[in-house]
């Protein structure tokens, strides 16, 4: 990488606070109901725009303003009237759409709340428990999710062959740990008619929300939630053991890995899904390893070290490091498997 001057590093810096005002605005727009206003009922002035959504129209018509200015909303001269392209409505407003990233500008939000509290643990060695990021970064992620696992993970599983079957064993039942608000749990019984579920998360309010999940979606005679450590599942009950985005933010992911291990019969899975990052560290590095490392720095690792003793990981867990772990755990190998086109993740098949 050619060395920047100042002044080329002063004006990436400027670019980059432009980018952090454009996601915060994106925030306060998705969580006051703008975009989907604008997306609902076509263009609006501000004085109609905070009659159909709510609002105080002053900071109504900055935001419009303001979001006009940046290019995400097209203004109408002649009419004061303010609209929401297609495109960039689906991005903000279609929640199953796998183009669907407001709760990314959440998720931001949501950590930079926490900023004196990560300072400190910076400082410190401690931690910011994940329970401390609060409602919005709980949303932010499971609604991020929840696309990919409703439209695309039926679809991944059904390409490998030998877990699709074991999927449709009759009987079947799988753990899913760390299974948040559900969603995960939730399609995997929706593409396997004959199975049957247990979710397993240390975070009460994410077991909560994964129950009414389910119970809306008329799912809750097979899924069903439990607020505890994986580490307490039952030794030989399951047909397979999942673990979906949450393995790098454990504190102790021997542990789990070896209890998902006991847990599976002698023909089960252990399937992991985390992050595709790349094999070693370079750099610079592309979009997705700064991507990670951003989750790792603002909500993960703080996450992650919040409880002692803990590994540390932080999202940024290169194979190398899996396959390690899944040694300690008493695992004979990892395979990665063939699902490619999936979003930022990878998928593991651990040999026990």
């Amino acid at each position: 990488m050619t060395t920047m001057t100042s002044d080329e590093f002063a004006q990436r810096v400027f670019h980059s606070a432009l980018g952090a005002i454009e996601t915060l605005s994106i925030h306060l727009g998705d969580r006051l109901g703008w975009y989907r206003a604008l997306a609902g009922g076509g263009p609006a002035t501000p004085a109609e725009l905070v009659a159909r959504a709510g609002g105080a129209e002053r900071y109504a018509r900055e935001w419009l303003e303001q979001q006009a200015s940046y290019g995400i909303l097209e203004h109408e001269p002649g009419s004061g009237r303010f609209s929401l392209p297609k495109g960039a409505a689906e991005v903000l407003t279609d929640e199953g759409s796998l183009n669907y990233l407001a709760p990314l500008a959440r998720m931001i939000a949501a950590s930079g709340a926490q900023m004196p509290a990560l300072v400190e643990a910076y400082r410190s060695g401690g931690g910011v428990s994940w329970s401390r990021f609060g409602e919005d970064m709980r949303m932010s992620q499971a609604d991020m999710n929840r696309p990919w696992f409703e439209r695309a993970l039926p679809g991944a599983f059904a390409s490998v062959p030998d877990l699709d079957a074991l999927l449709r064993r009759p009987g079947a039942k799988v753990a899913d740990v760390g299974c948040g608000a559900g969603w995960s749990s939730i399609a995997l019984a929706r593409a396997y008619p004959g199975l049957t579920v247990d979710g397993v998360d240390l975070d009460a309010p994410s077991v909560a929300l994964a129950t009414r999940n389910a119970g809306t979606a008329g799912l809750a005679e097979r899924v069903r939630f439990h607020h505890r450590d994986a580490a307490a599942l039952t030794s030989g009950e399951y047909d397979a053991v999942f673990a979906f985005e949450c393995l790098h933010d454990m504190p102790r992911p021997v542990d789990t890995l070896s209890a998902a291990r006991r847990a599976v019969r002698h023909d089960g899975m252990v399937v992991v899904m985390d992050e595709a990052v790349g094999e070693s560290f370079t750099a610079p590095g592309d979009e997705t390893e700064r991507l990670m490392y951003g989750f790792s720095l603002l909500v993960c690792l703080p996450d992650g070290l919040a409880h002692q003793p803990s590994a540390g990981t932080g999202t940024v867990m290169r194979p190398a490091t899996l396959r390690r772990y899944a040694e300690q755990a008493g695992y004979t190998g990892v395979e990665i498997l063939p699902i490619e086109d999936f979003g930022f993740w990878r998928f593991y098949r651990l040999h026990h």
